[in-house]
């Protein structure tokens, strides 16, 4: 498609490069757009310095022997982008490096300890359960659930940093008071 300067008449053509040239390049038909109002004060706008950009772009397009359009196969590290490539990773290792650890990660749960039947001493099972201790390990409120036939369990919450405490490891010492336990169940769990 060419442009006809002396056509004076735009078509369905005309209207969809248009298009097509504010989609891809928004910037830059903002920027023209803001230009071209200045028309009728073209003559009279004060002199300026040229961009930041504008001097290396100019230089970049006297340069064109050496620009290579196909990529090239040659292995020529530049230095100077290396250094600051280096440079930038030790400034991020040191940014991180300096904030420290992250908190551990934790899991509130709701444990329910039932017993063998209605005769079972709830307050024993309440001592033997919370004489349990562990790194990471924080017992929390508790209360008994009416369950059926005047049985009643232990439902108890509890906050455990997941590296130190297994869970399932905690069940199992809790399920070994053989004398007031019939066994575990995790109610609820979810993440601190």
């Amino acid at each position: 498609m060419s442009i006809n300067p002396k056509v004076t008449s735009a078509t369905q053509a005309d209207v969809a490069v248009y298009k097509s040239f504010q989609k891809q390049f928004p910037d830059f038909s903002r920027w023209f757009n803001h230009i071209a109002s200045f028309t009728a004060e073209f003559e009279t706008l004060p002199a300026g310095e040229a961009p930041a950009g504008a001097k290396e772009v100019a230089a970049e397009e006297d340069d064109d022997d050496e620009v290579d359009l196909f990529g090239s196969d040659d292995d020529e590290v530049d230095a100077e982008a290396e250094k600051v490539k280096q440079q930038r990773l030790a400034e991020y290792a040191a940014k991180k490096a300096a904030k420290g650890p992250k908190p551990a990660a934790k899991s509130l749960v709701t444990l329910d300890v039932k017993p063998w039947d209605d005769e079972t001493d709830l307050e024993e099972l309440l001592a033997n359960v919370k004489a349990i201790e562990k790194d990471g390990l924080i017992w929390g409120a508790h209360t008994f659930i009416p369950v059926g036939f005047g049985i009643k369990k232990l439902q108890i919450n509890i906050v455990v940093e997941d590296d130190k405490v297994s869970l399932e490891e905690l069940q199992q010492e809790i399920e070994e008071d053989e004398d007031h336990v019939q066994s575990t169940d995790i109610a609820a769990m979810s993440k601190l």
